[in-house]
């Protein structure tokens, strides 16, 4: 069903004796203050930024519809950059001020496509489980969980066959993030009905998103408001999708069970530093310095940076290149053998 790297013995790989002492944890801390003229000048920047393109396509329709799917790629990589913002302001770091996070965070959910205080609940309970096996959530996000090897095996072969299809690159790379943005967000079908700020954010959101539209098209007209738009957010879904995914779920990652997790490791060793080229950090805000995030999530996304720089202990972890992270969506399986993730022809020579 698809292709992986050939599959490695079976023999458990070193791991790094990689973990968070008061010491790393206090160097790190440092770059937590927020910078109101940084995150402004981030803010504007990556805002004008995106409506001078938007604008551009809008001018460019009637001239090459080419020319304007051409320019979506950079407005999809400026929506990512607004979604990294919106991440910092549910972590309460882009700006000092709790409300002008919040403030913030709403407005880029509306580009987003994002209802900004169901996510932000939902990020925060990623954030307390990662990559622990014991406290693996309901199977809800495919993206930030797996089955280990042996589960996989215990399936049927019809439920063997569902999950593998359902993990597929094509369909969790490609088809499910678009619908994911576009439809799921605006129902608040896994929201507790407790959750009543969450759910009306939702709410919200919709209605915030259908103003937008319904202004765009009786000024600009309705298709070309759809063809103009639906693409930069397909695009953008793709690539943040792609982001997540590959931040918990690469070859190399850490999992554990409850008795064995830690808090540190988990960090620096079950989340990735995705070293990117400049241009593409700078559209991804920095998220590939996630090891940092996972250790300290009050540190702003433009202070990622100089915070590895400057901490010599951040230096010893796993690092994955460009090519690591697109390889990444091949390895759906945890091997507790093998103590790495593991692409689907793997587990069947562990089966056989």
């Amino acid at each position: 069903m698809q292709s992986t790297p050939d599959p490695t013995p079976v023999t458990a790989q070193p791991r790094l004796p990689l973990d968070a002492d008061a010491g790393l944890r206090a160097a790190v801390a440092r770059f937590r203050t927020p910078s109101l003229s940084r995150a402004v000048w981030q803010l504007v920047s990556t805002f004008a930024g995106f409506v001078a393109v938007c604008a551009t396509m809008y001018a460019s329709f009637g001239v090459s519809y080419w020319l304007t799917l051409g320019l979506a790629v950079i407005a999809a990589g400026l929506t990512v950059r607004l979604f990294i913002i919106q991440h910092d302001c549910g972590h309460s770091s882009f700006f000092g001020s709790r409300r002008a996070n919040i403030a913030l965070g709403r407005l880029c959910g509306l580009i987003t496509f994002t209802p900004f205080a169901n996510w932000r609940r939902q990020h925060a309970g990623h954030h307390a489980v990662w990559n622990n096996l014991d406290r693996r959530d309901s199977g809800a996000d495919i993206y930030s969980t797996c089955l280990t090897v042996s589960e996989y095996q215990a399936l049927s072969p019809r439920r063997r066959f569902l999950y593998r299809l359902s993990r597929h690159p094509v369909i969790t790379g490609l088809l499910l993030p678009p619908l994911v943005f576009l439809l799921l967000y605006r129902i608040p079908f896994d929201t507790p009905r407790d959750w009543r700020r969450e759910r009306l954010s939702v709410h919200a959101t919709n209605a915030g998103i259908a103003i937008l539209v319904v202004g765009l098209g009786l000024t600009l007209g309705f298709e070309r408001v759809l063809l103009v738009q639906l693409p930069i957010m397909v695009i953008a879904s793709i690539i943040g999708v792609w982001l997540f995914a590959v931040q918990h779920r690469f070859e190399e990652t850490l999992w554990r069970r409850d008795a064995e997790w830690r808090f540190g490791a988990a960090s620096l060793q079950g989340s990735s530093y995705l070293k990117l080229p400049r241009i593409l950090q700078w559209f991804t805000g920095n998220i590939g310095f996630h090891h940092i995030h996972h250790l300290n999530p009050r540190i702003p996304n433009y202070r990622l940076p100089a915070c590895h720089a400057a901490v010599q202990q951040l230096h010893a972890v796993p690092s994955l290149s460009l090519w690591d992270a697109l390889r990444a969506p091949f390895f759906a399986l945890w091997d507790e053998k093998r103590q790495q993730m593991v692409g689907f022809p793997a587990a069947a020579v562990s089966r056989a």
